[in-house]
């Protein structure tokens, strides 16, 4: 046998970076059709408008919750045809992670790791509506953390005007 030993003790592993899935789970879930059953006569195409939101709070010790918002709204000429609201969370493990690099796991990482239960969770919720199924695109995280970090840098620089 060879004398290679590909096996790490305890004790060697203590200090490198460690994430874990805890748990995933439906926070909040509505599906709202309110023109049933009038709205599967309706000829026009809807409107779909879908909104976004991540956040992010610590549970315990190296513990943080992550929840996906999803808000959908589908509307024609003439009125809702539906809306669905989804909270879906998991809750992560984040031990030796250096501090700077927290912030963008949890808004890069863990919504890429949340996002296709979200999305079939979508699809099949409209899909029980009696709808074609809801088929999100794939997102950005890691553009939309840019985006919004960009944003935040250019406000905190901004200086209030002052007065003469």
């Amino acid at each position: 046998m060879s004398g290679n030993n590909f096996n790490a003790s305890n004790a060697d592993t203590d200090h490198l970076p460690q994430v874990s899935i805890l748990a995933q789970y439906i926070k909040d879930l509505s599906f709202e059709n309110p023109n049933a059953p009038a709205v599967y006569q309706w000829q026009t195409q809807p409107h779909i408008e879908v909104q976004f939101n991540i956040g992010t709070q610590p549970m315990a010790q190296d513990v943080y919750e992550v929840a996906l918002k999803v808000d959908v709204s589908a509307k024609a000429d003439e009125g809702v045809v539906f809306h669905v609201e989804l909270v879906y969370n998991g809750l992560f493990a984040i031990k030796n992670v250096p501090a700077d690099q927290i912030q963008p796991f949890l808004y890069i990482e863990a919504p890429r790791i949340l996002f296709p239960f979200v999305r079939r969770i979508l699809a099949d919720s409209v899909r029980d509506g009696n709808f074609p199924p809801l088929m999100l695109e794939p997102i950005d995280f890691a553009a939309l953390y840019m985006q919004q970090t960009e944003q935040q840098d250019m406000l905190s620089n901004t200086e209030p005007a002052g007065q003469a």
